[in-house]
């Protein structure tokens, strides 16, 4: 239970900016505001990991300047289109990233060692979550108005990744308790 506590600490922490930008936007409908305030909650999370000298991940960075760069594009582009297609772009370069081989292990404890290989499936059916909801916030960008749209897609892409996740750490805990019983060790054999 530990590790699943910690996991989703991680995920809420990556989720933290989507969340706050999703709040202020359906409570003021001003994107400008939202966004302002996504990218400020952006750069604090990275600002006090270099404060306590933590390591930044790789996705974290990326995902920190992705929100600098769409965000400032936001305030000079005034265009409602580009902020909602934008996101398909930023889940196709994160999808991408994701293909990486191995990429989740990182981020696995360390008594995940013996189903590092069941992390790596999962790292690229990430990836493919990243893929599919590009290809939805596109249709959903060119039928629904803003304030559905931000709704719709930032529910989805709170749903979908708790959803990916729980069933990862279901997946991954049935197989390194198996295998530990298999091995006659202890392994992953509680959570």
């Amino acid at each position: 239970m530990k590790n699943l506590i910690q996991a989703g600490r991680v995920l809420a922490s990556d989720l933290a900016s989507t969340i706050l930008f999703l709040v202020i936007y359906l409570a003021t409908d001003n994107l400008y505001v939202s966004v302002g305030l996504g990218m400020a909650l952006g750069v604090a999370q990275i600002g006090w990991a270099l404060y306590r000298r933590q390591p930044i991940g790789s996705l974290q960075l990326l995902s920190v300047v992705l929100i600098l760069i769409s965000g400032t594009a936001t305030f000079f582009t005034h265009d409602p289109t580009f902020v909602m297609l934008k996101p398909s772009a930023i889940y196709c370069i994160v999808g991408v990233v994701m293909l990486k081989r191995g990429w989740m292990n990182r981020y696995l404890p360390e008594r995940a060692a013996p189903v590092a290989d069941v992390g790596t499936a999962f790292g690229y059916a990430w990836a493919g979550l990243m893929f599919a909801s590009a290809a939805l916030n596109i249709g959903l960008a060119l039928s629904l108005d803003a304030k559905t749209w931000a709704a719709v897609m930032s529910a989805w892409g709170i749903f979908s990744k708790i959803g990916l996740f729980l069933v990862q750490y279901a997946v991954m805990t049935a197989v390194g308790k198996r295998r530990a019983a298999a091995a006659g060790t202890t392994g992953m054999a509680t959570t």
